[in-house]
């Protein structure tokens, strides 16, 4: 079974593992799982990009003499979970009959992934040890169908919803090349 996702993460540089913010993850039967770690507040409110593009996404809030804390009225919030929540979750998800994993540009989305577990050597058994690339299918095909529109680009769930929806134009143009 095919699965879409996309994560958000902070990268730290060499020194620090990458660290998960959130994870979108959309099955081909339809289920969707969005998970939020807990843990990454204050490091996506310090850091200048994931300020502006990935923090407002979140259900979370400053306003409050700066002060970030989480919105438990906001609608995502029950998506929030300690990082160590965050993998049987994942791996309940997986559990799937031949999971297929698919992201746009998804090098780092599976670095972030393994490390949920550890490293790639602890991923569990029904976990692939690689992604399949969007974007490498996409310059297989010249680049000949356009990419859909994104709507909340940066929230993991809409970005792998939109990931399905890339893969499924790919996938057209596929059949019309071979037909």
């Amino acid at each position: 079974m095919k699965i879409f996702y996309d994560t958000e993460f902070v990268e730290r540089g060499p020194q620090l593992p990458l660290q998960l913010i959130s994870l979108g993850m959309v099955r081909e039967d339809g289920e969707e799982l969005y998970l939020i770690n807990e843990e990454c507040l204050s490091n996506v409110a310090r850091h200048p990009w994931l300020s502006v593009n990935v923090f407002p996404w979140l259900p979370a809030t400053g306003a409050v003499n700066d002060i970030l804390e989480w919105d438990r009225g906001h609608p995502d919030y029950p998506n929030v979970f300690a990082f160590d929540m965050l993998a049987p979750r994942v791996l309940d998800f997986l559990t799937v009959d031949k999971p297929e994993l698919w992201a746009y540009y998804g090098a780092y989305d599976h670095v972030v992934l393994c490390q949920l577990f550890g490293s790639m050597i602890d991923l569990p058994a029904p976990i692939p040890m690689y992604t399949h690339d969007l974007m490498q299918e996409w310059d297989r095909l010249d680049r000949k169908p356009p990419m859909p529109g994104q709507s909340h680009e940066h929230h993991a769930l809409f970005d792998a919803r939109w990931a399905r929806d890339f893969w499924q134009v790919l996938e057209a143009c596929n059949k019309e090349e071979k037909e």
